[in-house]
């Protein structure tokens, strides 16, 4: 039963960060979404910062879960690349609750050395599978700096998205970023 209460915790803080947003949340107010006593939100995680610790872990889990089912199906260098872009805007990943806890996530990450932490692991994983993708595509220090365009577009990507003023698809956001890569492999392909 504790898996099915923890992941609960998890679900609820991800709603109520999103619609209250992180700083006037309380692990009361999780619980209480979640259908448990307060007590046993303390018990499981000890505090909403450590709660917010053990929501992204769980969201880094769906989100390199998502990658590897991607990427076994992926065709070829590009279709790989592709592979990493789509499974930053997945359905399950990008949804405005998801977002919110991002955003959460990534200010938590200022002041929290484990919040920083995960993020640096994330980060590097992230370009470090986009600078092995890219590198069928192009030179090694090309694919590198293209890594660090096409992860900061789709951080950039992701901002936008979480502005109440725009209106951003995940098949729009695929496009643009696939359009990004599309011109880079172009510039590299023509020397």
């Amino acid at each position: 039963m504790e898996p099915v209460r923890r992941r609960a915790l998890i679900s609820a803080a991800i709603e109520a960060i999103h619609d209250r947003g992180m700083g006037d949340v309380t692990m009361n107010d999780i619980a209480r979404r979640a259908g448990v006593s307060s007590a046993l939100a303390h018990h499981y995680f000890g505090s909403k910062d450590h709660l917010l610790i053990a929501t992204m872990r769980h969201l880094l889990e769906e989100l390199g879960a998502e990658f590897r089912r991607r990427l076994a199906d992926a065709d070829g260098p590009f279709g790989r690349v592709m592979a990493i872009v789509e499974g930053n805007f997945a359905s399950e990943q990008f949804r405005p609750q998801v977002i919110s806890a991002w955003l959460a996530f990534y200010m938590q990450a200022q002041h929290d050395a484990e919040a920083a932490r995960l993020l640096k692991v994330y980060l590097r994983r992230l370009e470090s599978n986009l600078v092995h993708a890219l590198s069928d595509l192009m030179p090694a220090p090309a694919a590198r700096s293209a890594a660090r365009g096409v992860a900061a577009m789709i951080d950039g990507l992701w901002l936008r998205a979480a502005l109440p003023a725009v209106e951003l698809s995940a098949d729009e956001a695929v496009d643009l970023v696939r359009a990004y890569v599309r011109n880079l492999v172009d510039r590299h392909a023509r020397g």
